[in-house]
């Protein structure tokens, strides 16, 4: 078994566990991983609609000089793209590294075509020289760090160029 595929049997079973000791405790099902759904194009469409609203916050933020607060809409939009597939392919996701895990996974198993790059920019750093524009370390660097504009506009229009493409991607994915 792969890393990924084991990541999302942990997910799976995390979910299981929680859902019950809920039941158990007579409290409200909820959980903080991956539960195994019917598949779902119509939430599927709703997580891309709200990519590409994301995505239009991004370009007003940026107009308006909050660079900082736009890293953060990126990370969003581009997660709201991994959920749709997620949806599409008959999971709930309640845990980011869950829901990466499994995008990775259907990568691995040929089930989706997705460039590697999109999976690496949305997960942890193992070493600091792994990748060149990780959205989730920048996103946690602009929203818990105190710097207030983000230094390389270059950087943040390539993020946003990235954002367009993963939206494109997904929605291929999800319409096929």
């Amino acid at each position: 078994m792969s890393q990924a595929s084991n990541q999302v049997k942990w997910c799976l079973d995390k979910a299981k566990k929680e859902i019950e000791e809920c039941e158990k405790l007579g409290k409200r099902k909820k959980h903080r991983g991956l539960l195994s759904i019917k598949p779902d194009i119509e939430t599927a469409k709703k997580h891309i609609e709200k990519a590409k609203h994301n995505l239009k916050a991004i370009n007003h933020l940026q107009k308006g000089n909050f660079s900082d607060i736009s890293i953060s809409m990126v990370f969003y939009s581009m997660y709201h793209c991994m959920l749709a597939i997620v949806a599409k392919f008959g999971y709930e996701s309640r845990n980011q590294t869950c829901t990466i895990s499994l995008i990775e996974y259907l990568k691995e198993e040929d089930k989706i075509e997705i460039d590697s790059k999109f999976i690496e920019m949305l997960k942890y750093i193992e070493a600091e020289d792994e990748q060149e524009s990780n959205v989730i370390e920048m996103r946690e660097e602009f929203t818990y760090g105190i710097e207030i504009p983000a230094k390389d506009k270059t950087e943040i229009k390539e993020l946003i160029e990235k954002c367009k493409e993963l939206i494109d991607i997904t929605s291929e994915i999800v319409h096929h």
